[in-house]
């Protein structure tokens, strides 16, 4: 017998297919489809709420292999059904580095038993991620790579990150790169400003990524292949993306919540969960992120999602890792401050840039409500305020900035192919 579902009275929001209407969503055997009326059903009533595409977030740190006192893939997935996710893109800086097949495949294998949603796999694009030697591509992709990144590091060589991506150009794969020029940053630890020099802190400039921001821009227009610039900081990055896009060079950007939340004041206390990489920086730069994600300058939206066990990030700030989980509380960050308090935004188009963008950029089967795709659904309460409790959160770790926030907008439920993995209780 067919399992049918029936979403009832719902607002479906489809940015893929520009439908924004009160209407039923119907789920057949884990896919969407047309009404089957006077079937046997189930109803979830979504009255008040909006029906969307799951939601998918294209940087996240699973940890596993290796790092399991961090996160596991069975954590992260929890975290990340209690955010509205329903597809991850997992970075390869794993131990080993997901620079092999066999580490694909592993990483793979052990998501089909343990995820809640769905995994999709980056390739590094250096052995060992160490900017030094290219990842063999061709095994990488026939294990089921859908990008390319040393994320968590950086190709310094300029030649090389060339013939990175001319070499993705040949499996049509996007490179994603974490834009960083270790010269430039030195030791930096927190954005070079004001604060910084109060603090005595060692400063990481904007330069440091805008250098190869600008880098990564000219590989792509020379190639003529698509390079993805990850957790844009700076509003110089948004100022030279946003000149390239409009002369149609292959290069985008994407931001994550802490970024428009957050600047480098927080680090007065020197705590270090308000330490990542990129850093906070200044209200200017936010103001310059803000503009470029509502003139569609920067088209995807993110977590950089980065767990760390208590005893690692409970140290000197100078020896605390870099990094901060956010797969619970990124979507609410987002539509509090864009479309609530900023209206930079309208909610079709945030949700397109969870849906359809990342999609897009990854060639995923998913982000959309078409008929026959897979019926991974998050139904989103958008006039709902709610207080975030770090000691009730799914992930393992809880270095997190926003322990006590409280923000407008929450994912409700979550369904992936057609099932309910996750309910507000």
């Amino acid at each position: 017998m067919k399992k049918i579902t029936r979403i009832t009275n719902g607002r479906v929001i489809d940015p893929a297919n520009n439908r924004d209407e009160i209407n039923d969503l119907w789920i057949t055997d884990g896919v969407i489809t047309s009404p089957l009326p006077g079937k046997e059903t189930s109803t979830i009533d979504a009255s008040g709420l909006i029906v969307a595409p799951g939601l998918i977030d294209i940087h996240v740190h699973l940890r596993e292999p290796g790092q399991s006192h961090k996160e596991t893939i069975s954590s992260a997935t929890r975290a990340a059904a209690a955010g509205g996710f329903t597809s991850l893109v997992a970075m390869p800086n794993t131990t080993p580095t997901a620079d092999s097949a066999a580490t694909i495949t592993l990483i793979k294998e052990k998501a089909a038993r343990e995820a809640c949603v769905n995994i999709f796999c980056t390739g590094a694009l250096t052995k060992g991620i160490k900017g030094e030697e290219l990842a063999p591509y061709g095994s990488l992709i026939n294990a089921g790579v859908v990008a390319l990144t040393d994320d968590g590091h950086c190709i310094q060589n300029h030649e090389l990150m060339r013939r990175a991506v001319e070499y993705a150009r040949m499996f049509d794969l996007p490179v994603m790169d974490h834009c960083q020029d270790y010269a430039v940053v030195g030791d930096g630890i927190m954005h070079e400003g004001e604060w910084s020099l109060r603090l005595g802190i060692p400063g990481w400039p904007r330069a440091g990524e805008e250098l190869i921001v600008a880098r990564n821009i000219m590989l792509a227009e020379l190639c003529d292949s698509p390079i993805h610039c990850q957790h844009i900081s700076s509003g110089g990055s948004v100022r030279l993306l946003r000149e390239a896009r409009s002369r149609g060079v292959k290069i985008s950007g994407e931001v994550c919540p802490h970024h428009i939340a957050l600047t480098d004041a927080e680090l007065a206390a020197f705590d270090s969960n308000f330490k990542m990489n990129p850093p906070l920086r200044a209200q200017e730069d936010i103001e310059a992120i803000i503009e470029g994600i509502a003139d569609g300058t920067l088209t995807i939206l993110c977590s950089d999602h980065a767990p760390h066990a208590a005893y690692e990030k409970e140290v000197e700030i100078d020896h605390a890792p870099f990094g901060i989980t956010g797969l619970e509380t990124e979507f609410s960050i987002f539509h509090d401050i864009l479309v609530h308090k900023r209206k930079a935004i309208d909610l079709p188009r945030l949700i397109a840039l969870y849906t359809s963008e990342p999609a897009s950029l990854l060639k995923l089967n998913r982000g959309t409500l078409s008929l026959g795709a897979p019926a991974d659904v998050t139904l989103i309460n958008a006039s709902m305020d709610w207080t975030f409790d770090k000691s009730a959160s799914a992930s393992l770790s809880k270095n997190t900035p926003f322990h006590g926030h409280t923000w407008r907008g929450r994912a409700v439920r979550t369904l992936v192919a057609g099932d309910t993995i996750w309910c507000l209780p």
